[in-house]
């Protein structure tokens, strides 16, 4: 059987999208206070090194896809023309322009939409930037994001993705890191044996966050034409991977 076009997903596969949507918009909605002063070591380095890498582009334009409260479209928006800000919740976004107006930024727009819907002209963008939010797709809309992500930019544009990045323990890499967070969470003691616990459950039964490793990431980005494909771990669960669009470099 010849594999389906990633563009048309399946009537099961847009059940489970919905599906997927109404619950990360809850989610998020719901996380907008704390949102704000996460402070996770981690995460605060995967920041770091997207807004670097999307920064050093120079892009006239843009996309920030899931936005959140404005990390990285407040941080790059100084080395852009103009940043779209995309995010599933509404109330995330209200605070991402609450944010950018007390700091003078005023060349942020925002668009509450979830990844998977996301429309946008094609050979519009020159940079579609994400960070940890395309875990929380489904695989196959991850696939269906970056072949509309090479849609939407002009030739020589580029995509940079920070995320969650490991897979299930198939590989020597995955169950090294996966040992690595959970001799930190053990020497924790009992909150951190719950950790391991909680932890497990999610990786396993991919029910609210679906990482794919730095491998099957750049095979993505791959397939949807990318050249100049580069990864390169940031921490030990996350990582980058940037590819650019066949044409000039800009």
């Amino acid at each position: 059987m010849a594999p389906s076009d990633p563009k048309t997903p399946a009537r099961s596969t847009l059940r489970g999208q919905e599906a997927n949507v109404r619950s990360q918009r809850r989610r998020w909605s719901a996380a907008v206070d704390r949102w704000d002063h996460h402070g996770v070591l981690g995460l605060e380095k995967i920041i770091s090194a997207v807004v670097e890498e999307t920064a050093a582009l120079r892009p006239g334009l843009a996309v920030d896809v899931g936005a959140g409260t404005g990390a990285i479209a407040i941080a790059i928006a100084s080395s852009c023309g103009r940043v779209v800000a995309v995010d599933v919740s509404q109330a995330m976004l209200d605070r991402l322009s609450e944010r950018a107006a007390a700091e003078g930024v005023t060349n942020i727009e925002t668009v509450a939409s979830p990844a998977e819907l996301l429309e946008l002209d094609a050979g519009s963008v020159d940079v579609v930037v994400s960070n940890y939010a395309l875990h929380h797709l489904l695989d196959a809309d991850k696939e269906r994001f970056v072949a509309q992500a090479a849609g939407w930019l002009r030739p020589g544009g580029w995509i940079v993705i920070g995320d969650m990045m490991l897979g299930r323990g198939g590989d020597g890499e995955d169950r090294a890191i996966i040992a690595s967070k959970v001799g930190v969470m053990l020497r924790r003691g009992p909150a951190g044996w719950w950790r391991i616990a909680k932890n497990a459950y999610r990786l396993l039964t991919r029910t609210a966050e679906r990482p794919i490793s730095m491998a099957a990431w750049a095979g993505l980005l791959e397939r949807a034409g990318f050249v100049e494909v580069t990864t390169r771990r940031v921490v030990n669960e996350a990582g980058l991977v940037k590819g650019r669009l066949p044409g000039p470099n800009r």
